[in-house]
């Protein structure tokens, strides 16, 4: 089996001795004879993994005693509904920084549950190319949270310095930069992500939750939409998607190996400098439309002169081993989507391969 380079958004690439890990041991789990698949969500078994990711978790992100670490299901995507349905009050706000794609449909949601109001923007002529500064924000003091997506895999643009909503809860969907550089948590009053992209399997998505904002959770919501039902309940009050946090954990077991948060900025900074590198130094074929400062380390975009030489990047790629390089079909153009898990001689084969493509099409 030849296995190919993937640079897919998510579900997105694993590392292989992680997927080796699982695969070795997938029908004995840890000599219990039986895979941990099959084991009881409040099983012994299983509650060791359980508490092994979350301590990874706080070890590898420095997560103060404030906060907990949650697992829960229906990916980011719900949380743009159980954020505001837990932590919005009757009659309050809420502000967002709108992004692109996917804060958009964070603020959607909350929008059909209450007030909201855009307090940022990174849209430059009709277009989603950077992210706002701190000065350009209109963030409401009294407002029940601040929203933000810190990386956003469709524009291609990320938040390299994190808004300051001062008191106001702060609250970030990383579902695609978690965990890529180190940062101080305690600026946070929720952070979620959803695992496919930066941390697992899809199935599972993790939320580092101030445990004070729990007594937010309103009793007119049913019990299982509030966090303050997940946190007291350790994330366990019913089944969880147990093999996708077993798979977190082995990913997390990882990242401590090759030497935590520092280590992955290290090396996501040095991928995209490879790719950027090769944008910036083919100017007359590739061009990134997104602003140098808002450029994202985990899912560079970039164009070429036509549509039909993007076709062919695409199509030749794959040929070559190198698959899930089409941009999203809401924007077209590339996309190599470079998380934790992409090695970077991986990212070196791709960007060999698009500089010979560049002098062989220019």
């Amino acid at each position: 089996m030849t296995r190919v380079i993937n640079f897919s958004a998510g579900p997105a690439t694993l590392p292989l001795p992680v997927l080796e890990y699982a695969h070795n041991e997938f029908l004995d789990h840890e000599g219990t004879g039986m895979s941990l698949i099959e084991h009881s969500h409040r099983g012994a078994a299983y509650a060791k993994v359980h508490e092994e990711a979350k301590s990874l978790f706080r070890e590898l992100m420095n997560v103060p005693d404030t906060h907990d670490i949650l697992f829960m299901q229906g990916g980011a995507t719900a949380q743009f509904a159980l954020v505001p349905m837990n932590l919005r009050g009757a009659g309050q706000s809420a502000d967002y920084i709108n992004t692109g794609v996917w804060s958009d449909k964070a603020m959607a949601e909350a929008l059909i549950l209450g007030a909201a109001r855009e307090a940022g923007t990174g849209k430059v002529d009709g277009k989603y190319t950077r992210v706002p500064k701190q000065a350009e924000l209109e963030l409401d003091p009294g407002a029940a949270y601040a929203h933000f997506t810190s990386n956003n895999t469709i524009m291609g643009t990320q938040f390299h310095e994190y808004p300051d909503s001062g008191d106001v809860p702060l609250v970030a969907d990383m579902s695609s930069d978690i965990l890529w550089r180190p940062i101080d948590v305690s600026k946070f009053g929720l952070i979620y992500a959803g695992a496919q992209k930066n941390l697992g399997p899809a199935g599972v998505t993790v939320l580092i939750f101030r445990k004070d904002l729990a007594e937010r959770s309103p009793s007119t919501i049913p019990k299982i939409f509030r966090y303050k039902t997940i946190l007291d309940g350790d994330s366990l009050q019913n089944t969880i998607p147990t093999f996708a946090v077993y798979m977190v954990r082995n990913v997390l077991r990882w990242v401590r190996d090759q030497g935590g948060a520092p280590a992955m900025e290290k090396r996501n900074r040095e991928k995209a400098g490879s790719i950027y590198g090769m944008i910036d130094e083919n100017p007359g074929f590739f061009h990134c439309p997104v602003e140098v400062e808002s450029r994202s380390m985990m899912n560079p975009v970039f164009r070429l002169p036509t549509e039909d030489l993007e076709k062919k990047l695409i199509a030749e790629a794959a040929e070559a081993g190198m698959v899930g390089i089409k941009g999203h079909r809401s924007v077209g153009g590339i996309r190599t989507s470079i998380y934790n898990a992409m090695e970077p001689s991986d990212v070196q084969k791709f960007v060999d391969f698009a500089k010979a493509f560049a002098q062989k099409n220019g």
